[in-house]
């Protein structure tokens, strides 16, 4: 996966030691479909993820992530929930927590397709027929699909 050029500046620096990062979640909404990526690094299910860049504003995130790996241009609806992924450790031994910020998105144009080297396909699932993901992910296209006007967090 590629590493934005801000984390790998601030890995000359911290080495290995844990970063705090944000990170946004898109789940795209077309009818009754959700637009899914296969992940290159663990081959699995999940809606476009990535980490914010300096200064950028997190739904403006959400919407260029979307475009960078599946071609799709996107409406950001809401933010659907919050939530934080603590101890990850990456194949580098690079490790990091993230606070996901997950946002519910509507198709606008565009057709799918891979964009990067970040997943190896992306398609449209039926909502009622999504694949295995983890559990997650699954709550976040939960959020994101419910309808609810709130964003979910943990208390």
């Amino acid at each position: 996966m590629p590493i934005p050029d801000f984390v790998v500046e601030l890995r000359r620096h911290v080495g290995h030691a844990e970063l705090w990062m944000p990170a946004v979640t898109a789940v795209v909404r077309r009818g009754q479909e959700v637009l899914l990526v296969r992940r290159a690094d663990s081959g699995e299910w999940a809606p476009v993820t990535g980490i914010v860049d300096p200064g950028e504003e997190p739904a403006a995130c959400a919407a260029r992530e979307v475009l960078e790996e599946t071609g799709v241009h996107v409406r950001v609806d809401r933010l659907a929930s919050t939530s934080v992924v603590r101890d990850v450790v990456h194949d580098n031994g690079d490790r990091a927590a993230y606070l996901d910020q997950c946002f519910a998105c509507s198709w606008a144009s565009g057709e799918e397709r891979v964009g990067d080297d970040e997943s190896t396909e992306v398609r449209w699932w039926p909502r009622d027929g999504l694949p295995p993901m983890k559990q997650e992910l699954r709550d976040r296209v939960e959020a994101a699909l419910s309808g609810e006007q709130a964003a979910r967090f943990v208390r």
